[in-house]
């Protein structure tokens, strides 16, 4: 007997231990079922695992990203996509806007390309304008003397100069024509395109203009108004405007040191076109420019007279 529950002890003991060890080697197949392993250094210290579920989201589609605005765009010139007033409204802006280069300094070279190995095609002095066309690198480009011509968009020789543009279109056609002259010759009695009546004159010359030859040929292709062919007969022309009333497209008479102490019409030596801020396009003495009027200038003004 004694034999027989040695024997009975000794089996219960061997599968007691048998189940034990299986429970041992099964027990980590059962947990990864419910839990990842990350190795020590998954997590930073601190953080636990947890076996709450992860939340899926429902698949909404691809994400729909913002636009990304241009680099050489600013903040001023970003565009909301979801405001198409501003865009409306920036275009607008634009269009009433006559935009001119303005120079920095005296003798700044206009150029046949945009650089400075392209050769010199006139110049213009501190404070004197020419029209913006478009920027091409560190250039604007322009017009001089009836050609495309490029000056420099450099901080220290140029900004930009904007003023109202004219409600009314023939007005800024005149101006136009004007601006393709800038930089030709100051010829004094340069003949003219018309004989005020419009009849065509053989021998005029589309490179030299003196100041009524060159209101004269403006208003001509912008407007087709015939103006006489001095500035003492184009002063009875059009209709007068008082000196504070002066706007964009009026034509103002001035006389000059040979002709102060005259009387009549025979005082008016000078006639140029009003831009607006100021500023006149004419000839005198020198070549057809925009500048701004002095305060010599004005000392010798007489009359302005409107025309559209």
């Amino acid at each position: 007997m004694k034999k027989i529950f040695v024997q009975i002890t000794a089996t219960a003991l061997a599968c007691l231990l048998t189940l034990g060890l299986a429970a041992i080697l099964f027990s980590p197949i059962v947990n990864k079922k419910n839990t990842i392993d990350l190795p020590a250094s998954g997590l930073p210290e601190g953080d636990a695992t947890t076996d709450t579920p992860p939340i899926i989201l429902p698949d909404t589609g691809p994400e729909v990203l913002p636009p990304i605005a241009d680099p050489e765009d600013s903040e001023d010139d970003a565009i909301d996509s979801d405001s198409p007033e501003k865009e409306e409204n920036t275009d607008s802006e634009k269009a009433d806007k006559a935009t001119y280069v303005r120079s920095k300094v005296d003798g700044l070279n206009l150029r046949a390309g945009p650089g400075t190995q392209y050769s010199s095609v006139g110049h213009i002095n501190k404070g004197d304008m020419v029209t913006l066309i478009s920027k091409e690198g560190s250039w604007y480009r322009t017009l001089y003397k009836n050609k495309t011509a490029y000056i420099s968009a450099g901080d220290s020789y140029t900004e930009i100069f904007s003023m109202e543009k004219h409600e009314n279109e023939q007005i800024e056609k005149v101006i136009a024509e004007g601006l393709n002259l800038l930089g030709f010759p100051y010829v004094y009695g340069a003949i003219r395109l018309h004989n005020g009546k419009g009849i065509k004159l053989s021998n005029f010359n589309s490179g030299e203009y003196d100041c009524s030859s060159l209101m004269q040929y403006i208003f001509y292709y912008g407007a087709d108004i015939l103006l006489n062919m001095t500035t003492r007969t184009q002063v009875t022309q059009g209709n007068h405007v008082e000196k504070s009333e002066i706007e964009r497209g009026d034509l103002i008479f001035f006389t000059n040191s040979q002709r102060y102490n005259k009387t009549g019409v025979e005082r008016i030596g000078h006639v140029a076109l009003y831009l607006g801020e100021n500023y006149i396009l004419h000839t005198a003495s020198d070549y057809a420019v925009i500048e701004e009027i002095s305060a010599r200038r004005w000392s010798y003004y007489i009359e302005t007279r409107r025309f559209l």
